[in-house]
């Protein structure tokens, strides 16, 4: 890995020798998957780590010189496993962030959880956290996509979440027409006779399409432009027909069939070449930490299996054919860059004094407990605007105190306070509140 020269720092402290650090990062699909996204929006290589001082050892901050407005260090937590599992919050979860908020350290809150508009979640974290949240502060998996005016007056298809929310959620970010798997499942049953005894649950749910699916006149027949699976879906079976339809069609109009699919001459096989709907996908997170005490499955763990059917369908990468998709949330570049712009925009709310944002930010710990995305993500994302992120590994949620991370982090610590405590430390930050 390349050396890089020691970060600026306002305290003038002498130079040391940069820490070493490795990032083993698999060669993988979904790996691979991220280096293409991060390429059509921005470089994705290995961000060098950063050189940190040694710690202070008083546990006191206090100095004689009054500490800037803002400082130029900030924080990106995950939520679920750092600072609440489940709907509980974690023990510290409030006393990191109180202490973050008293001394004007910007922090934002970026999570591959989803499903709810963002709204909803901050009223619901600022509730059970004890602590005043805002939108502003807060990225989930699905919110880049409110910034997908292209789709906004078209037709799209929205996947996962409970009941009709993730519907809502994009009406809300400005879709006019939104269709669900639940609306055309209760106009043709047929389409997925398993779960055709779920009717009475999705009733409620279901709104009448905008157009029939009637192959024989395809012009006037339901045409799908655009496919978001906003959160983790809950009817796999039915979801995944539909996808499969989708993407088998022609033009996305559901109930053709494409003759270009199979066709060897075509670029992969002929398959998504025929004007189908690209396929967004929210978050990749295989497992997630919920309030059994083993991880869960998550949006990733369906999305392995729709590529699956998908293989069997078309012979796969072995017979030279992938399924083309979009996946967003961490460990990927777009994530990450929507985050830090978000970031830079909440830190200059926090200014109390004109020259209180005179330096850039500088350095961003990201705090979270899974390996592969949180992790992965913070070694990995290079800022444009030439910032360091600096992953932090907590032990309150998928990871295993005494595993070997698949990625690893700068640093390993107990929690959340922990995290802030380190970090906070390695700045050698004036805070008005000492550490306690």
């Amino acid at each position: 890995m390349a050396s890089f020269p020691p970060l600026r720092h306002i305290s003038r402290v002498a130079s040391v020798p940069p820490l070493r650090h490795t990032s083993r990062i698999a060669s993988s699909p979904s790996l691979r998957h991220a280096s293409g996204i991060a390429s059509r929006h921005a470089s994705f290589t290995l961000a060098s780590p950063c050189t940190f001082r040694p710690p202070c050892t008083s546990r006191s901050f206090k100095t004689q010189a009054a500490p800037p407005s803002v400082p130029e260090f900030a924080f990106a937590f995950d939520i679920d496993g750092v600072l609440v599992r489940s709907s509980d919050p974690l023990p510290r979860a409030h006393k990191a962030l109180s202490y973050l908020q008293k001394n004007r350290i910007p922090f934002i809150l970026l999570t591959n959880g989803g499903g709810k508009h963002e709204d909803e979640r901050v009223a619901d974290l600022s509730s059970k956290l004890d602590v005043p949240l805002s939108t502003t502060m807060f990225v989930q998996s699905h919110t880049p996509f409110a910034d997908m005016h292209e789709y906004k007056d078209k037709t799209v298809m929205v996947v996962g979440g409970d009941g009709d929310k993730c519907r809502l959620v994009a009406e809300q970010y400005g879709f006019k027409t939104v269709v669900t798997p639940i609306d055309i499942i209760w106009a043709y049953p047929e389409v997925w006779p398993f779960s055709q005894q779920l009717l009475p649950y999705y009733q409620p749910f279901a709104r009448p399409l905008p157009a029939p699916i009637d192959p024989a006149s395809p012009s006037t027949s339901l045409k799908i432009d655009a496919v978001f699976v906003y959160n983790d879906p809950r009817d796999w079976g039915l979801d995944t027909q539909i996808i499969k339809d989708v993407l088998l069609s022609r033009q996305g109009i559901l109930g053709t069939l494409s003759a270009k699919n199979g066709d060897a001459s075509l670029p992969n096989k002929g398959y998504q070449q025929d004007a189908q709907p690209p396929l967004y996908f929210s978050n990749p997170d295989l497992l997630w930490a919920a309030k059994y005490h083993l991880p869960r499955l998550g949006q990733g763990g369906f999305r392995e299996a729709l590529e699956g059917v998908w293989a069997a369908l078309t012979g796969g990468p072995s017979d030279g054919v992938q399924l083309q998709k979009i996946v967003m949330g961490k460990p990927h570049h777009p994530t990450y860059a929507f985050a830090e712009k978000r970031l830079i925009a909440h830190r200059k709310t926090l200014v109390r004094q004109p020259d209180g944002l005179a330096a850039p930010l500088r350095r961003v710990y990201m705090v979270g407990d899974n390996p592969e995305s949180d992790i992965l993500g913070g070694n990995s994302y290079e800022s444009p605007h030439g910032t360091d992120w600096a992953s932090v590994l907590v032990q309150t949620g998928v990871y295993v105190e005494g595993t070997e991370p698949a990625h690893r982090p700068r640093k390993t610590v107990g929690d959340v306070w922990d995290a802030v405590e380190w970090a906070v430390r390695e700045e050698r930050w004036s805070a008005d509140v000492e550490l306690r």
